[in-house]
């Protein structure tokens, strides 16, 4: 009698178990991975871009006033790691009437949710929003 069947059925056996481990070891890596990645963007830092459209009606005193109000809020409140503005200056004509971008760098998403209702934020909005036609934000942690 043969034993190639037998060795044959071993073989294929010893091939898919082989398989099943690879794979399972594939599959607690990648878990391992996204975990990783999901503790690494909760440390990051968080990039908060702010464009602003003004009123027609706003004059450039107030925009003046607006402006220092932002660059204020760094100074009153933490977790503000960096901040940055400036005006339009795209010779493209792509920027759909928004003439101001902001950018405030915090060390962390949770320095970023603490700004948000922050007393000192609050305030600055309730000056913005009378001149304010539209904003734009968009948050992202850097790659």
């Amino acid at each position: 009698m043969s034993r190639a069947p037998l060795v044959a059925l071993c073989t294929v056996t010893l091939f898919s178990l082989v398989a099943v481990v690879l794979s399972s070891a594939l599959a607690q890596e990648q878990r391992a991975q996204e975990d990783e990645d999901a503790v690494a963007d909760v440390a990051a830092p968080v990039k908060h871009v702010v464009l602003f459209k003004f009123k027609e009606s706003a004059t450039p005193e107030v925009i003046a006033e607006i402006e220092a109000g932002f660059a204020a809020l760094p100074a009153k409140i933490d977790g503000i790691i960096d901040f940055e503005w400036g005006t339009n200056s795209s010779p493209e004509n792509l920027n759909e009437g928004f003439t101001h971008c902001f950018i405030v760098t915090f060390k962390d998403a949770a320095a970023r949710d603490a700004y948000l209702p922050h007393p000192a934020h609050q305030e600055f909005v309730k000056v913005l929003r009378p001149h304010l036609e539209q904003p734009l934000v968009v948050d992202f942690t850097p790659k």
